[in-house]
């Protein structure tokens, strides 16, 4: 009697280890319709030291392609082509990782599937493994060298670029002469504002170099280092003129013409396009365009009798920028999807 109680005893020692890898774990057990031409993909977890065990069935009797269970990143693990059925197929689990379950349809009409998945864990640690499998956003930055333009260094200057002092004669100038003539000046290089001075006869002249004193000793001089500043910079730097308005006997009409096809159309008293005009005894202004090629003006002396001098001045404000190259890291940024156990 105490012989048999002895070997009770070890066989239900021996038998639990077996009683217990024989105790499965289900994992899934889903039915799906498989679309036609598609796949369908499910991800599970699985423990080292697992048994997997997997069934399939096409509902209906019908052939499924391909089913594959792989390892990831890119183990296969099994496939099977054209199956309708499969029975009990069991995969050892060598290490923890996650396992793909892929089902294609290449015909054109849908497949209803159903399939289970178990697992075996190989001890009681194992057990209660949890076999969901989770996204995260993984972030990845990487840094290139790059060549990039940079600003070295910006100087500024003025240049008092055009100066001229024209005679034009009368209306009815028994010389023959016209009476109007055409000046044009080429605007320097980096020019980003320019201004211009226009003045009539004596008072014109004297206008413009009594300004020119004035402005020197006044409080806007100072406003300014740059070499080279005056009235005529000023004005072609903030718009504001420091010029007085004269009395005077002559007048003089001016027009900005458009290009040299303008110019031609003017002298054959055709319309022409312009883009400033007026009718003055002095005229100071600042102009922001054009800033580059020719400038065309045309002075008409309406006077019937007596010729007119015209006093003319443009002054730019030029700047020039000096860029050199860099070697800079650009930040690239980028993300991916990336599948992880809870475990």
């Amino acid at each position: 009697m105490k012989r048999f109680i002895l070997l009770m005893v070890l066989s239900t020692v021996l038998c639990v280890p077996a009683a217990f890898c024989q105790t499965a774990v289900n994992v899934a057990d889903n039915t799906l319709k498989v679309a036609g031409l598609s796949e369908e993909v499910f991800y599970y977890g699985f423990a080292e030291g697992d048994q997997l065990i997997f069934n399939f069935q096409e509902v209906n009797g019908k052939e499924l392609k391909e089913v594959e269970i792989m390892e990831l990143p890119s183990s296969s693990k099994f496939m099977d082509y054209k199956t309708v059925k499969i029975e009990n197929k069991i995969i050892n689990i060598t290490k923890t990782g996650i396992y793909k379950f892929r089902f294609t349809n290449s015909a054109m009409s849908g497949r209803v599937c159903k399939f289970v998945i178990q697992r075996i864990p190989q001890s009681e640690a194992t057990k209660n493994f949890n076999t969901s499998v989770y996204k995260r956003t993984i972030y990845d930055t990487t840094y290139t060298p790059i060549e990039e333009p940079y600003l070295i260094k910006v100087d500024t200057s003025f240049s008092d670029f055009y100066s001229s002092t024209p005679q034009i004669s009368s209306s009815n100038a028994l010389n023959g002469n016209n009476n109007y003539q055409i000046i044009d000046f080429a605007l320097p290089d980096n020019t980003v504002s320019w201004s211009f001075y226009i003045g009539t006869g004596k008072e014109g002249k004297e206008e413009f170099e009594k300004s020119k004193e004035s402005f020197l000793k006044s409080a806007a001089a100072t406003v300014s280092n740059i070499p080279g500043y005056s009235a005529m910079a000023a004005l072609a730097l903030t718009g504001i003129s420091y010029f007085s308005k004269v009395q005077g006997e002559d007048n003089v009409k001016y027009w900005f013409l458009a290009d040299a096809n303008s110019v031609a159309l003017f002298q054959s008293n055709q319309t022409f396009m312009q883009y400033k005009q007026g009718d003055v005894i002095i005229e100071a202004s600042q102009m922001k365009y054009p800033l580059n090629g020719k400038v065309y003006i045309a002075l008409l002396n309406d006077n019937l009798v007596e010729p007119i001098t015209v006093t003319v001045k443009a002054t730019a404000l030029i700047v020039k920028e000096q860029w050199g190259t860099r070697t800079v890291q650009k930040m690239t940024v980028t993300s991916h999807q990336e599948q992880y156990l809870k475990n």
